[in-house]
Protein backbone atom coordinates (compact mmCIF):
# COMPACT_ATOMS: atom_id res chain seq x y z
CA UNK A 1 0.00 0.00 0.00
CA UNK A 2 1.22 3.56 -1.06
CA UNK A 3 1.80 6.70 1.60
CA UNK A 4 2.05 10.11 0.04
CA UNK A 5 3.29 13.47 2.06
CA UNK A 6 4.39 16.99 0.51
CA UNK A 7 6.54 19.94 1.32
CA UNK A 8 6.30 23.72 0.50
CA UNK A 9 9.09 25.05 -1.00
CA UNK A 10 9.19 28.20 -2.82
CA UNK A 11 11.89 28.64 -5.14
CA UNK A 12 13.76 31.89 -4.91
CA UNK A 13 15.62 33.43 -7.91
CA UNK A 14 19.00 34.82 -8.57
CA UNK A 15 17.95 37.58 -9.76
CA UNK A 16 14.54 38.81 -10.62
CA UNK A 17 13.77 37.20 -14.05
CA UNK A 18 11.79 39.22 -16.49
CA UNK A 19 8.93 37.30 -17.92
CA UNK A 20 6.16 38.71 -19.99
CA UNK A 21 3.68 38.16 -17.14
CA UNK A 22 5.51 40.51 -15.39
CA UNK A 23 8.79 40.35 -12.94
CA UNK A 24 9.14 37.43 -10.75
CA UNK A 25 11.40 37.27 -7.64
CA UNK A 26 9.97 34.20 -6.52
CA UNK A 27 8.21 30.52 -7.32
CA UNK A 28 5.68 28.86 -5.24
CA UNK A 29 6.86 25.36 -5.27
CA UNK A 30 5.42 21.56 -3.62
CA UNK A 31 7.87 18.53 -3.47
CA UNK A 32 5.01 15.17 -3.35
CA UNK A 33 6.78 12.48 -1.99
CA UNK A 34 5.69 8.62 -2.31
CA UNK A 35 6.34 5.56 -0.75
CA UNK A 36 5.17 2.49 0.08
CA UNK A 37 4.10 1.45 3.72
CA UNK A 38 6.18 -1.85 3.91
CA UNK A 39 9.51 0.07 2.79
CA UNK A 40 9.32 3.52 3.57
CA UNK A 41 13.16 3.93 2.92
CA UNK A 42 12.34 4.38 -0.69
CA UNK A 43 10.76 7.70 -2.05
CA UNK A 44 9.78 8.87 -4.75
CA UNK A 45 9.79 12.43 -5.63
CA UNK A 46 7.60 14.91 -7.79
CA UNK A 47 7.44 18.20 -8.31
CA UNK A 48 4.56 20.70 -8.55
CA UNK A 49 5.59 24.39 -9.48
CA UNK A 50 3.35 26.97 -10.83
CA UNK A 51 4.58 29.95 -13.23
CA UNK A 52 1.81 32.62 -12.00
CA UNK A 53 -1.01 33.63 -14.89
CA UNK A 54 0.38 31.15 -16.80
CA UNK A 55 0.05 27.35 -15.29
CA UNK A 56 -3.60 26.38 -15.17
CA UNK A 57 -3.49 24.95 -11.76
CA UNK A 58 -5.59 27.36 -9.35
CA UNK A 59 -2.78 28.81 -7.46
CA UNK A 60 -4.91 29.42 -4.19
CA UNK A 61 -6.57 25.65 -4.37
CA UNK A 62 -3.27 23.78 -5.05
CA UNK A 63 -2.29 22.69 -1.22
CA UNK A 64 -5.57 21.68 -0.31
CA UNK A 65 -5.57 19.46 -3.35
CA UNK A 66 -2.62 18.10 -1.84
CA UNK A 67 -3.76 17.93 0.89
CA UNK A 68 -6.96 15.46 0.20
CA UNK A 69 -4.58 13.67 -2.28
CA UNK A 70 -2.39 12.49 0.29
CA UNK A 71 -4.89 11.88 3.01
CA UNK A 72 -6.63 9.40 0.33
CA UNK A 73 -3.77 8.02 -1.72
CA UNK A 74 -5.06 4.80 -2.68
CA UNK A 75 -7.65 6.76 -4.81
CA UNK A 76 -4.75 8.38 -6.76
CA UNK A 77 -5.59 6.55 -9.80
CA UNK A 78 -9.17 7.50 -9.57
CA UNK A 79 -7.77 11.69 -8.61
CA UNK A 80 -5.17 11.29 -11.54
CA UNK A 81 -8.53 10.57 -14.09
CA UNK A 82 -11.13 13.14 -12.30
CA UNK A 83 -8.81 15.96 -11.55
CA UNK A 84 -5.71 15.70 -12.85
CA UNK A 85 -6.73 17.79 -15.87
CA UNK A 86 -7.73 20.79 -13.37
CA UNK A 87 -4.43 20.41 -11.83
CA UNK A 88 -1.67 19.99 -14.22
CA UNK A 89 1.39 20.76 -12.49
CA UNK A 90 0.13 18.23 -9.72
CA UNK A 91 -0.72 15.68 -12.12
CA UNK A 92 2.74 16.36 -13.57
CA UNK A 93 3.78 15.69 -9.71
CA UNK A 94 2.33 12.66 -8.87
CA UNK A 95 3.00 10.81 -12.15
CA UNK A 96 6.39 11.26 -11.59
CA UNK A 97 6.97 11.01 -8.07
CA UNK A 98 5.13 7.51 -9.04
CA UNK A 99 7.48 6.86 -11.64
CA UNK A 100 10.46 7.40 -9.43
CA UNK A 101 9.23 5.15 -6.73
CA UNK A 102 8.99 1.89 -9.34
CA UNK A 103 12.53 2.98 -10.01
CA UNK A 104 13.92 2.18 -6.66
CA UNK A 105 13.47 6.06 -5.66
CA UNK A 106 16.83 7.45 -6.73
CA UNK A 107 15.63 9.84 -9.31
CA UNK A 108 16.38 7.60 -12.78
CA UNK A 109 12.88 7.73 -14.06
CA UNK A 110 14.28 6.40 -16.99
CA UNK A 111 16.90 4.30 -18.22
CA UNK A 112 18.80 5.69 -21.39
CA UNK A 113 22.05 7.35 -22.55
CA UNK A 114 21.63 10.50 -20.82
CA UNK A 115 20.14 9.00 -17.39
CA UNK A 116 23.59 6.70 -17.42
CA UNK A 117 25.90 9.78 -18.49
CA UNK A 118 26.91 8.70 -21.77
CA UNK A 119 25.12 11.33 -23.70
CA UNK A 120 23.96 14.95 -23.20
CA UNK A 121 20.74 16.68 -24.18
CA UNK A 122 21.60 19.78 -26.72
CA UNK A 123 19.72 22.73 -25.54
CA UNK A 124 18.94 26.27 -26.34
CA UNK A 125 20.72 29.73 -24.92
CA UNK A 126 17.84 31.68 -22.73
CA UNK A 127 17.72 35.18 -23.16
CA UNK A 128 15.86 36.65 -20.32
CA UNK A 129 13.99 39.80 -20.86
CA UNK A 130 15.14 43.71 -20.00
CA UNK A 131 16.87 46.48 -21.29
CA UNK A 132 18.92 46.32 -24.64
CA UNK A 133 22.35 46.35 -22.99
CA UNK A 134 21.08 43.76 -20.42
CA UNK A 135 20.20 41.34 -23.17
CA UNK A 136 23.23 42.25 -25.41
CA UNK A 137 25.52 40.64 -22.59
CA UNK A 138 23.47 37.84 -21.88
CA UNK A 139 23.48 37.08 -25.83
CA UNK A 140 27.42 37.60 -26.08
CA UNK A 141 27.80 35.57 -22.61
CA UNK A 142 25.57 32.31 -24.14
CA UNK A 143 27.30 32.26 -27.51
CA UNK A 144 31.12 32.72 -25.60
CA UNK A 145 29.66 29.79 -23.92
CA UNK A 146 29.39 27.70 -26.56
CA UNK A 147 25.91 27.98 -27.76
CA UNK A 148 24.76 27.70 -31.02
CA UNK A 149 20.94 28.10 -30.79
CA UNK A 150 19.58 31.68 -28.90
CA UNK A 151 16.50 31.76 -27.51
CA UNK A 152 14.83 35.74 -27.37
CA UNK A 153 12.06 36.75 -25.65
CA UNK A 154 10.74 39.20 -27.91
CA UNK A 155 7.24 41.59 -26.99
CA UNK A 156 8.49 43.88 -23.82
CA UNK A 157 10.51 46.09 -25.36
CA UNK A 158 9.56 48.95 -28.46
CA UNK A 159 9.29 46.76 -31.38
CA UNK A 160 12.26 49.06 -32.85
CA UNK A 161 14.60 48.25 -29.65
CA UNK A 162 13.93 44.72 -30.87
CA UNK A 163 14.65 45.12 -34.12
CA UNK A 164 17.82 46.83 -33.55
CA UNK A 165 18.90 43.73 -31.24
CA UNK A 166 18.48 41.04 -33.46
CA UNK A 167 20.47 43.54 -36.15
CA UNK A 168 23.21 43.95 -34.09
CA UNK A 169 23.05 40.04 -33.73
CA UNK A 170 22.93 39.09 -37.08
CA UNK A 171 25.93 41.88 -37.99
CA UNK A 172 27.89 39.95 -35.29
CA UNK A 173 26.90 36.54 -35.63
CA UNK A 174 26.04 34.78 -39.42
CA UNK A 175 22.92 32.36 -39.06
CA UNK A 176 24.45 29.71 -40.41
CA UNK A 177 26.48 29.59 -37.36
CA UNK A 178 23.55 30.77 -34.54
CA UNK A 179 20.52 29.65 -34.99
CA UNK A 180 17.67 32.38 -33.25
CA UNK A 181 14.30 31.19 -31.95
CA UNK A 182 12.06 34.00 -30.72
CA UNK A 183 9.53 33.40 -27.95
CA UNK A 184 6.63 36.55 -27.91
CA UNK A 185 4.49 35.08 -25.61
CA UNK A 186 1.51 36.10 -27.58
CA UNK A 187 2.62 40.25 -27.77
CA UNK A 188 1.63 40.99 -31.03
CA UNK A 189 -2.24 41.73 -32.11
CA UNK A 190 -3.99 40.41 -34.86
CA UNK A 191 -3.41 44.30 -36.60
CA UNK A 192 0.40 43.70 -36.52
CA UNK A 193 1.21 40.39 -36.34
CA UNK A 194 1.75 39.82 -39.82
CA UNK A 195 3.79 43.00 -40.05
CA UNK A 196 6.14 42.21 -37.52
CA UNK A 197 7.10 38.84 -38.93
CA UNK A 198 8.04 40.28 -42.06
CA UNK A 199 10.16 42.79 -40.07
CA UNK A 200 11.83 39.81 -37.95
CA UNK A 201 11.98 37.92 -40.99
CA UNK A 202 14.93 39.77 -41.99
CA UNK A 203 17.39 38.49 -39.58
CA UNK A 204 16.93 34.36 -40.20
CA UNK A 205 14.81 33.43 -37.62
CA UNK A 206 14.64 29.86 -37.38
CA UNK A 207 11.15 30.12 -35.32
CA UNK A 208 8.87 31.91 -33.40
CA UNK A 209 6.56 30.96 -30.91
CA UNK A 210 3.05 32.08 -30.44
CA UNK A 211 3.17 34.74 -31.57
CA UNK A 212 -0.44 35.94 -30.66
CA UNK A 213 -2.69 34.82 -27.97
CA UNK A 214 -3.67 31.89 -27.52
CA UNK A 215 -7.48 30.74 -28.59
CA UNK A 216 -7.51 32.60 -31.68
CA UNK A 217 -7.61 29.56 -33.86
CA UNK A 218 -8.64 30.39 -37.52
CA UNK A 219 -6.24 34.19 -37.17
CA UNK A 220 -3.01 31.67 -36.11
CA UNK A 221 -3.73 28.90 -38.65
CA UNK A 222 -3.62 31.78 -40.95
CA UNK A 223 -0.39 33.11 -39.42
CA UNK A 224 1.11 29.57 -39.78
CA UNK A 225 0.53 29.57 -43.55
CA UNK A 226 1.36 33.16 -44.34
CA UNK A 227 4.21 33.63 -41.87
CA UNK A 228 7.68 34.04 -43.44
CA UNK A 229 8.85 32.39 -39.94
CA UNK A 230 8.43 28.83 -38.50
CA UNK A 231 5.72 29.17 -36.18
CA UNK A 232 5.70 27.11 -32.68
CA UNK A 233 2.46 26.65 -30.79
CA UNK A 234 3.70 27.02 -27.31
CA UNK A 235 0.49 28.46 -24.55
CA UNK A 236 -1.96 27.35 -27.33
CA UNK A 237 -1.55 23.87 -26.26
CA UNK A 238 -2.35 24.47 -22.38
CA UNK A 239 -5.69 23.35 -21.75
CA UNK A 240 -6.55 21.13 -24.64
CA UNK A 241 -7.02 17.49 -22.68
CA UNK A 242 -8.83 15.39 -24.92
CA UNK A 243 -7.07 13.17 -27.66
CA UNK A 244 -9.89 15.01 -29.83
CA UNK A 245 -9.72 17.93 -29.20
CA UNK A 246 -5.83 17.86 -29.52
CA UNK A 247 -5.95 16.61 -32.83
CA UNK A 248 -8.51 19.01 -34.05
CA UNK A 249 -5.70 21.84 -33.31
CA UNK A 250 -3.00 20.55 -34.61
CA UNK A 251 -4.86 19.90 -37.57
CA UNK A 252 -6.60 23.35 -38.10
CA UNK A 253 -3.67 25.65 -37.16
CA UNK A 254 -0.87 22.99 -38.40
CA UNK A 255 1.65 25.28 -36.69
CA UNK A 256 5.68 24.08 -38.03
CA UNK A 257 6.30 23.14 -34.10
CA UNK A 258 4.77 22.76 -30.88
CA UNK A 259 6.57 23.49 -27.68
CA UNK A 260 6.05 20.58 -25.04
CA UNK A 261 6.35 22.06 -21.40
CA UNK A 262 4.67 18.64 -19.41
CA UNK A 263 4.02 19.98 -15.94
CA UNK A 264 1.76 22.58 -18.07
CA UNK A 265 -0.09 19.77 -20.06
CA UNK A 266 -0.65 17.46 -17.80
CA UNK A 267 2.37 15.33 -17.34
CA UNK A 268 4.43 13.37 -19.40
CA UNK A 269 1.86 10.88 -20.82
CA UNK A 270 -0.41 14.18 -21.88
CA UNK A 271 3.23 15.16 -23.32
CA UNK A 272 3.65 11.74 -25.54
CA UNK A 273 -0.02 11.89 -26.91
CA UNK A 274 1.42 15.48 -28.55
CA UNK A 275 4.66 13.99 -29.98
CA UNK A 276 2.51 11.50 -31.31
CA UNK A 277 -0.06 13.37 -33.22
CA UNK A 278 2.76 15.84 -34.24
CA UNK A 279 4.83 13.18 -35.25
CA UNK A 280 1.79 11.46 -37.36
CA UNK A 281 1.31 15.22 -38.80
CA UNK A 282 5.03 16.14 -39.28
CA UNK A 283 5.30 18.62 -37.34
CA UNK A 284 8.13 19.06 -35.51
CA UNK A 285 8.72 19.53 -31.61
CA UNK A 286 11.16 20.09 -28.66
CA UNK A 287 10.60 20.17 -24.69
CA UNK A 288 11.21 23.27 -22.60
CA UNK A 289 11.33 23.37 -18.70
CA UNK A 290 8.48 25.68 -17.14
CA UNK A 291 10.87 26.80 -14.57
CA UNK A 292 11.04 23.89 -12.29
CA UNK A 293 13.70 23.09 -9.94
CA UNK A 294 16.14 20.38 -10.68
CA UNK A 295 13.65 17.39 -9.29
CA UNK A 296 11.51 18.60 -12.00
CA UNK A 297 13.62 19.79 -14.71
CA UNK A 298 15.62 15.83 -14.15
CA UNK A 299 12.13 14.22 -14.77
CA UNK A 300 11.66 16.34 -17.99
CA UNK A 301 15.19 16.11 -19.36
CA UNK A 302 15.12 12.24 -19.28
CA UNK A 303 11.87 11.79 -20.38
CA UNK A 304 12.93 14.07 -23.51
CA UNK A 305 16.33 11.94 -23.90
CA UNK A 306 14.14 9.13 -23.93
CA UNK A 307 12.68 10.11 -27.31
CA UNK A 308 16.08 11.41 -28.69
CA UNK A 309 15.52 14.69 -29.79
CA UNK A 310 17.11 15.97 -32.53
CA UNK A 311 17.15 19.67 -31.88
CA UNK A 312 18.47 21.55 -29.28
CA UNK A 313 15.72 21.61 -25.83
CA UNK A 314 14.80 23.89 -23.52
CA UNK A 315 16.23 23.01 -20.77
CA UNK A 316 18.79 25.42 -19.42
CA UNK A 317 16.99 26.25 -16.45
CA UNK A 318 18.84 24.31 -13.40
CA UNK A 319 21.15 27.64 -12.31
CA UNK A 320 18.19 29.99 -11.93
CA UNK A 321 17.77 29.64 -8.18
CA UNK A 322 19.64 30.78 -5.13
CA UNK A 323 17.75 27.49 -3.24
CA UNK A 324 17.82 24.94 -5.62
CA UNK A 325 18.32 21.01 -4.92
CA UNK A 326 21.77 20.19 -5.58
CA UNK A 327 21.76 17.29 -8.49
CA UNK A 328 23.77 15.49 -11.25
CA UNK A 329 22.58 17.38 -13.62
CA UNK A 330 25.21 20.13 -14.89
CA UNK A 331 25.36 22.25 -18.37
CA UNK A 332 28.75 21.79 -20.04
CA UNK A 333 29.92 22.78 -24.36
CA UNK A 334 25.80 23.91 -24.40
CA UNK A 335 24.54 20.61 -23.41
CA UNK A 336 22.97 19.29 -20.44
CA UNK A 337 24.56 16.04 -18.73
CA UNK A 338 23.56 13.89 -16.06
CA UNK A 339 27.00 13.48 -14.06
CA UNK A 340 27.01 10.49 -11.84
CA UNK A 341 30.33 11.54 -10.08
CA UNK A 342 28.12 14.13 -8.60
CA UNK A 343 25.16 13.08 -6.09
CA UNK A 344 21.83 14.42 -5.40
CA UNK A 345 21.36 16.51 -1.86
CA UNK A 346 17.52 16.29 -0.49
CA UNK A 347 18.19 17.43 3.01
CA UNK A 348 16.00 20.48 2.66
CA UNK A 349 13.28 18.40 1.75
CA UNK A 350 13.44 16.31 4.29
CA UNK A 351 15.51 12.93 2.34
Amino acid sequence: MLAADFVYFPLQFRRPAGTSRGILNSKESWFLKVWNIGNPGVIGVGECSLIPGLSPDPQHLVEKELVALTQNFDQADEWLHSRGSAFPALAFALETALADLSNGGRRKLFDNAFVNGLTGISINGLVWMGDPSFMKSQIIEKIDAGFDTIKIKVGALQFHEELSLLAYLRKEFDHRNISLRLDANGAFSAADAIEKLKQLSDFNIHSIEQPIKAGQPELMAWLCEKSPIAIALDEELIGIAASDDRKNLLQSIRPHYIILKPSLLGGLNASNAWIQLAEELNIGWWATSALESNIGLNAISQWAASHQPKVPQGLGTGQLYLNNLPSPLEIKNAALWYNHKISWDLKDIGL
